[in-house]
C-alpha cells in the first residue's frame, strides 16, 4: 500500500494507537526511567490529539494489568489524551472475561469520563458517514452488510499477523483471512500483536498499529508509531513517536540462553502443542482455542495466574 506523504493541512478523521499496556513496574528489557518515558509518550499523543481535534481509537490493552493501583489510575486520567474510544483487550479484563469489565480499572476511566468503551456490537459515529464498531477481546468476529456512502470501521482485539506466524502452529487468522471474514468493513483496526503491519484487500484495509511502548526484547529495533486515518480515501499515515536509543536490551536473554536451551530440550519432549517461546499465559490461551473448556474452568485458571 502506498503511504500518504505528511500534509499538515489535511485533517484526519481519527488517530489510531494500540496496546498501551500502561504499568508502574519496569519491563525486564528496559533501561532508563521507563515511567517518565511512558509519561512522555502520552503527552506526545495528547498533543497530537489536540492538534488535529479528532478521536483517538485504541483497539485494546490500555493497561498491562486489569487492576491498576489508584496512583496509576489517577496518572492515566491526567495524562491520557482526550476523546478516546477504546475496546477492552484481555489485559484489561479480570479473568479475560468481558462480563467482569465493571471490576476493571478501564471501567473506572469511563466512569471518570476520560474515555468511551465500546462493547460488542456497539457503534459510535465519529464523523458524518463514519461509524466505529466494537469487537472487544473474546467477541465473535463477523462481517456486516456494506452500505453506500458509509464508512464502517471495526475495532477488534484479536491476534492476527502477516507474513510470519507469531509462534509455530498458530491457528489465528492472518490479516488477509480476517479481512475476508469481516466483509462490509472498510477498515479493521486490530490490537494484541505488538507489531505494526497493514493488510489490503481491494480497497479495504486492516491495520495493526503495534504497541505504543517497547516492552520486550524482541522490540529492540521496533519504531513505535500511531496512524492518522483519512476516511475519504480510506488511507492511513504513520506518525512515529520520539524514542531514545539503547534503552532496550537483550542482555537478560543472553544470560539465560544456556538455561533456555535446557528448558527447550525438555519442552520438546512434551506434547507438540506446547510452545516453548510463549509465556504460560499465552500457552494457556492457545490451549483454550484448541480445546473445548468450560467458561468456569477458564475463570479459575485466569484467577490463579492473577493471584
Amino acid at each position: 500500500m502506498k503511504r500518504c506523504i505528511h500534509n499538515p493541512i489535511k485533517q484526519p478523521d481519527a488517530i489510531v494507537a494500540s496496546d498501551l499496556h500502561l504499568r508502574e513496574d519496569i519491563p525486564i528489557c528496559r533501561g532508563g526511567d521507563f515511567f517518565i518515558e511512558q509519561t512522555n509518550k502520552l503527552i506526545w499523543l495528547s498533543d497530537l490529539q489536540e492538534k488535529y481535534q479528532c478521536p483517538v481509537l485504541v483497539p485494546g490493552d490500555i493497561f498491562h494489568k486489569w487492576k491498576p493501583s489508584p496512583f496509576l489510575l489517577s496518572w492515566a486520567i491526567e495524562n491520557l489524551p482526550d476523546d478516546m474510544i477504546v475496546i477492552p483487550g484481555q489485559h484489561d479484563l479480570p479473568q479475560h472475561n468481558i462480563d467482569n469489565l465493571n471490576k476493571a480499572g478501564l471501567y473506572v476511566l469511563e466512569k471518570a469520563k476520560k474515555l468511551k468503551i465500546l462493547s460488542e456490537g456497539e457503534t459510535i459515529n465519529i464523523n458524518y458517514g463514519v461509524t466505529v464498531h466494537g469487537f472487544p477481546f473474546g467477541s465473535k468476529l463477523k462481517g456486516i452488510p456494506s452500505k453506500e456512502n458509509i464508512i464502517n470501521i471495526a475495532m477488534c482485539h484479536t491476534l492476527t499477523w502477516m507474513k510470519e506466524k507469531p509462534f509455530p502452529n498458530c491457528i489465528s487468522d492472518d490479516g488477509t483471512k480476517l479481512l475476508c471474514k469481516m466483509e462490509g468493513f472498510n477498515l479493521l483496526l486490530v490490537g494484541d500483536n505488538h507489531k505494526s503491519f497493514i493488510a489490503k484487500k481491494e480497497n479495504r484495509l486492516l491495520l495493526s498499529p503495534g504497541s505504543l511502548m517497547r516492552q520486550s526484547a524482541d522490540q529492540i529495533d521496533f519504531r513505535p508509531r500511531v496512524y492518522l486515518y483519512y476516511a475519504e480515501t480510506n488511507t492511513v499515515e504513520a506518525v512515529y513517536l520520539p524514542i531514545k536509543s539503547n534503552v532496550v536490551s537483550r542482555e537478560h536473554l543472553d544470560r539465560s540462553s544456556e538455561r533456555s536451551e535446557r528448558i527447550d530440550a525438555f519442552i520438546s519432549k512434551l506434547d507438540g502443542e506446547w510452545q516453548a517461546g510463549l509465556s504460560y499465559e499465552a500457552n494457556l490461551e492457545e490451549f483454550f482455542k484448541r480445546n473445548r473448556v468450560r467458561k468456569q474452568t477458564k475463570e479459575i485458571c485466569y484467577k490463579a495466574i492473577e493471584s
